[in-house]
């Protein structure tokens, strides 16, 4: 006997070609991809005997991007990098992409490779990311990883499925990152463990922000968030990469589908929200905080809002005017391509004669690797995901968390400010 089935449990029971399973229910899958990074060091390290021996199993599975140290920083660093490069040679992989293009997430979703019905695992818990796609996308730790070089196989869990309404417009001064911060606080940092969200509603977010809020399902411990296949992703792959719609199967939730929760949120009552240390669900309302709050460092980028419309807003905000005398900002595109477009469209001038610094597109500030460590008792803020405790490269320094337009406003006069009150001027 069929019965309706959300997103997750409809996809891992085609892919493993059954019928009908349930949340709990344990498959093994063939993963389309596999992401790493500059981990791939590292897991292949793990495997060396058996790669000598037997190869990987399928020269298009992995897809590798060094972007996390980029340059390199320290001759350890380039040496992890020297080890993937001979890798990639000796082994044949298709799908590598060397320091410089960009952030892994924004590379995969750029080149095509996170298309509707796809199932991509990566050895970086934001692979979450490609469910703006319609794609079944998560985090798999290193040995699972190495494994699935070597066999092309691996074994889930069906998740359950948290099911988040969205409905309305975002009001002017208020963002995606704004939304997925809100409903961080909702849920918690551990309110979705190990489950999935899926997206219903939202046709008014564009694939960016649909990125931006997939990209943090997994600050709420979920295993990935998704949205469905509609004219907007069509359009974005039909533009950006050149595939249509006859390449790829879009799959969704039935309409009776049973969820573990529901939870609605109105975008039209979202508001600029702050995310304090040292916990991505520790937000408030920007309005609702009174005391002035000094800034050190401004850090626009990473995978979660480096992308081409976030610099526009940055610019925008910054044009003819200064950051603050004291303060510094970082911008890190998110890709080549989307500095080459920034450059054409005359941003990175505007913010570099604002003041702010261009790094490469890269990982480094985010994860405190590389461009932009912080020092003992200094403040960022930050477009990135996470504001943990080091992680920018030092414990005693504190890291907060908003959107472009509230990096930018704040920049502005080196403290934070609602981007409403900028914006109305």
């Amino acid at each position: 006997m069929s019965f309706p089935q959300t997103f997750v449990e409809k996809f891992l029971s085609k892919k493993s070609g059954q019928k009908n399973l349930k949340a709990g229910s344990i498959v093994t899958v063939e993963p389309d991809h596999l992401l790493t990074h500059d981990n791939t060091a590292a897991i292949i390290g793990k495997i060396s005997p058996e790669l000598e021996e037997y190869g990987i199993v399928n020269k298009n599975l992995p897809l590798i991007v060094i972007d996390h140290i980029v340059p390199a920083s320290t001759s350890k660093s380039a040496q992890n990098h020297k080890k993937i490069r001979e890798f990639v040679e000796k082994h044949g992989v298709k799908n590598f992409y060397d320091a410089g293009n960009g952030v892994c997430h924004q590379v995969v979703l750029e080149k095509g490779y996170a298309l509707p019905g796809k199932l991509i695992v990566g050895s970086d818990s934001h692979t979450c990311s490609y469910g703006a796609m319609n794609v079944f996308s998560t985090g798999i730790d290193r040995t699972e990883a190495a494994c699935l070089l070597l066999t092309g196989k691996l074994w889930l869990k069906i998740p359950e499925t948290i099911k988040i309404n969205l409905t309305g417009s975002l009001k002017e001064g208020v963002y995606a990152k704004d939304l997925i911060l809100t409903i961080v606080g909702e849920l918690t940092s551990s309110g979705a463990s190990y489950k999935f969200l899926e997206f219903h509603g939202g046709e008014s977010l564009s694939i960016s922000e649909r990125f931006t809020l997939a990209n943090m399902a997994v600050e709420m411990d979920g295993k990935g968030g998704v949205f469905p296949c509609d004219q907007t992703t069509k359009k974005y792959l039909e533009e950006t990469c050149d595939i249509s719609s006859s390449e790829y199967e879009e799959l969704w939730a039935d309409e009776d589908a049973e969820y573990y929760e529901e939870y609605n949120f109105d975008l039209d009552k979202v508001v600029p929200m702050l995310a304090k240390p040292h916990k991505p669900d520790n937000v408030i309302p920007i309005e609702e905080y009174k005391e002035d709050l000094l800034f050190d460092q401004f850090f626009l980028g990473t995978c979660t809002n480096g992308r081409l419309d976030d610099l526009k807003i940055a610019a925008e905000i910054l044009e003819g005017k200064k950051i603050k005398k004291g303060c510094r900002m970082i911008v890190a595109p998110a890709s080549k391509s989307i500095l080459k477009k920034a450059m054409s469209e005359g941003y990175i001038e505007i913010l570099l004669e604002a003041g702010a610094i261009i790094t490469p597109p890269g990982c480094g500030p985010c994860l405190g690797g590389h461009m932009g460590v912080l020092a003992p008792e200094e403040k960022c803020l930050s477009t990135a995901n996470r504001n943990f405790k080091g992680r920018m490269g030092c414990k005693e320094s504190e890291i907060y968390l908003a959107s472009p337009a509230t990096v930018a406003c704040s920049a502005l006069y080196g403290k934070l400010v609602d981007p409403r009150k900028v914006l109305d001027n």
